[in-house]
């Protein structure tokens, strides 16, 4: 959400109750500093909504500690809008359960709960209160220490969790950190692209105007032999390279490292940008040149590309990317003595101007945020 000092152009676009939201957001720092763990937390946050309620039922949450206090719970908060209302989802959880939830909305005196869900050590069970939410209680008293509400509502076909498990969010991270691309990864694109000829045409011409010298992207299925006999039916992905009018297909696995970064990158953009969400990624620039960041960026800018308001939250260690955003898109992340990380908006900061060189004034050290060499 951007104050009323952002620039009104093309990077943002205003809601229908007159909030303004950015396209585009960069979350900057040192290594280690904490960029990766906002990016999960995020991808974490809506997971946990809308699919916690398909892990099994003595599965510990996926959720690790600050190894300084791994007896405390993992507190998450969140704001967003959802057909041009403003909710705030708060949670804090242990491997072994929620230990509280919550929903609200926006209303004209403030937030007002949908509902409260709270562990009671005391009775080992859950008090829950709803209002306006629609579960019922029997209903609401089958929910399960390891999933949320929301999801678990959503079973049950309350219209307000329905929605919020249909909200399209991508990204590039799991538990473990950013998702590399390998083989897996470029065979499993590859079927994404091959359940969706839209999809794969406007990957395939986007990454033709990027200059890479590609014409055209295929995906054919065809049956791999494995070590242990068995055949295993794949989707494979192809270059094609026109030269002196002849086709020459290439196996995306013999493309370049960039090429093939691209290609895995737009499986995330592409369907975003098609249906309105967000895009969480984390080192967007890794195994591309610097220069693919204003492409990138543009197709969330423009209002023909972007049409349905997408976002992009993205880390990133290419700075020449700060001339390509206001302060407002700014996010800064540093990690103190004590392996506490604090993140601000640029836009937060005393004596920032509208009008400064945010890449020289961050190069010089004047935002922190900035390795200590």
């Amino acid at each position: 959400m951007l104050n009323k000092n952002a620039p009104d152009d093309h990077r943002s676009w205003i809601t229908a109750d007159g909030t303004r939201l950015t396209k585009a957001l960069a979350v900057l720092g040192a290594n280690g500093s904490g960029k990766t763990t906002i990016i999960k937390s995020l991808a974490f946050l809506y997971w946990f909504m809308a699919h916690s309620f398909q892990l099994p039922h003595d599965a510990p949450i996926p959720v690790l500690a600050h190894f300084c206090t791994p007896q405390e719970p993992t507190m998450l908060e969140l704001e967003f809008s959802l057909a041009d209302k403003l909710y705030r989802y708060r949670v804090s959880l242990t491997p072994e359960r929620v230990v509280q939830e919550s929903l609200h909305v926006r209303q004209q005196r403030g937030f007002a709960y949908l509902f409260t869900r709270v562990w009671n050590s005391s009775t080992a069970q859950y008090d829950i209160k709803q209002q306006q939410f629609g579960l019922t209680p029997k209903e609401a008293a089958k929910v399960r220490p390891n999933a949320s509400l929301i999801s678990t509502a959503a079973q049950f076909d309350v219209a307000l969790a329905q929605q919020l498990t249909q909200l399209h969010i991508s990204a590039n991270v799991d538990v473990m950190g950013r998702q590399g691309v390998d083989h897996s990864r470029l065979f499993g694109v590859a079927s994404v692209y091959a359940q969706d000829e839209a999809l794969r045409k406007h990957m395939a011409d986007t990454l033709a105007a990027w200059d890479l010298g590609l014409t055209d992207v295929r995906i054919e299925k065809r049956q791999i032999n494995q070590p242990d006999g068995r055949s295993e039916e794949v989707f494979v992905p192809l270059g094609i390279h026109r030269v002196k009018g002849q086709e020459f297909p290439l196996l995306m696995l013999n493309e370049s490292s960039g090429t093939q970064g691209a290609f895995v990158l737009l499986s995330h953009i592409l369907p975003v940008l098609a249906r309105g969400g967000v895009a969480l990624l984390d080192e967007m620039e890794a195994d591309l040149h610097p220069h693919m960041l204003t492409p990138i960026l543009d197709l969330f800018f423009s209002p023909k590309t972007n049409p349905h308001g997408a976002q992009l939250i993205f880390t990133s260690h290419s700075i020449e990317v700060l001339g390509q955003l206001h302060k407002g898109q700014v996010l800064l992340v540093e990690k103190d003595a004590d392996c506490n990380s604090q993140a601000w908006r640029l836009d937060s900061m005393q004596g920032v101007r509208a009008d400064d060189n945010l890449y020289a004034k961050y190069m010089a050290g004047a935002y922190g945020a900035v390795p200590q060499l």
